[in-house]
């Protein structure tokens, strides 16, 4: 098996790995999904970033006062804040929805990151481009149908994830090469755990020893995606990757259905289709563009 993955190409082994990452966030979300039945969300998300910061902190020891170090505070702050309210949305919303329809309508993000590329960067986004930012969206609504059981104020809740996730996305851009990954990384880790460490005393119940150990595994899953996520960029480029983020759709409706009982209905396959296909018209269009720059 090894000398398998080792013939194949850079791009190969990027994909693989980042493949891993996908299934691996998606146990994550799973585990955080069960946890939700037994506690509140918010104590959830305390915990996948309290684990995940313990185990970061263990492993990068030998380094931490150099990683620790950052030229652009402000712009890690912004960074961390966004992709905190994206985790916190994106939990309370599989709290109260089926997994895959929460990871169906968060799939709207890189949708979310065009039109922010337009608007904070100002990027040139062409009509096709914005036409596809509005098919994905019109997918988000025959997820959610308005007038249907599902149209209720939880459903937005994976848009506003969405959001926040393009918001992060965005000021990585604007960090660009310039820190190290690990460096964004325990920052990220930081900035969750104290924002999370101020709230959750407010709804902290404590939990069953099987309940304690899942809260532990959220952080070494999550910071192994990580580690995943950071080989599968060394080996190919994020362009190359990213169509592949799409697995965690499969991968969501697998836990979901073998863990919960849940059976995405057709509409909701129809809308993942839909923002499936706006998302890869967006990529499709934006290498064709760097293509003709480079």
């Amino acid at each position: 098996m090894r000398a398998a993955i080792r013939a194949l190409p850079p791009e190969g082994r990027g994909i693989l790995c980042f493949l891993g990452t996908i299934l691996l966030f998606s146990i994550m979300d799973a585990i955080a999904k069960d946890l939700t039945r037994r506690m509140d969300p918010l104590q959830v998300v305390w915990a996948r970033y309290a684990s995940q910061t313990a185990w970061a902190f263990l492993l990068l020891a030998p380094r931490l006062g150099r990683l620790l170090r950052t030229r652009f505070p402000g712009l890690q702050l912004v960074r961390s804040a966004a992709l905190f309210g994206a985790t916190i949305t994106f939990f309370f919303g599989f709290s109260v929805l089926p997994l895959a329809t929460n990871a169906a309508i968060f799939q709207v993000g890189p949708l979310f990151v065009t039109a922010l590329g337009f608007v904070v960067l100002k990027e040139r986004v062409g009509p096709r481009r914005l036409f596809a930012v509005l098919a994905g969206l019109a997918g988000a609504m025959i997820i959610i149908r308005p007038g249907s059981a599902l149209f209720t104020p939880h459903a937005v809740l994976p848009l506003i994830a969405a959001f926040f996730y393009a918001g992060y996305m965005i000021s990585t851009r604007f960090l660009g090469g310039e820190e190290s990954p690990w460096t964004s990384f325990l920052y990220t880790a930081l900035f969750g755990t104290v924002a999370a460490s101020l709230m959750v005393p407010f709804v902290w119940t404590t939990p069953a020893a099987p309940d304690a150990v899942l809260m532990a595994m959220m952080g070494l899953i999550g910071g192994l995606g990580h580690l995943l996520l950071i080989t599968a960029l060394g080996f190919a480029q994020a362009a190359t990757v990213a169509p592949f983020a799409y697995a965690s759709l499969v991968f969501s409706a697998i836990w979901g259905y073998a863990l919960f009982g849940e059976i995405p209905d057709r509409w909701t396959w129809i809308g993942a289709l839909v923002i499936v296909g706006a998302g890869l018209y967006v990529w499709h269009r934006e290498r064709r563009i760097r293509r003709a720059a480079g």
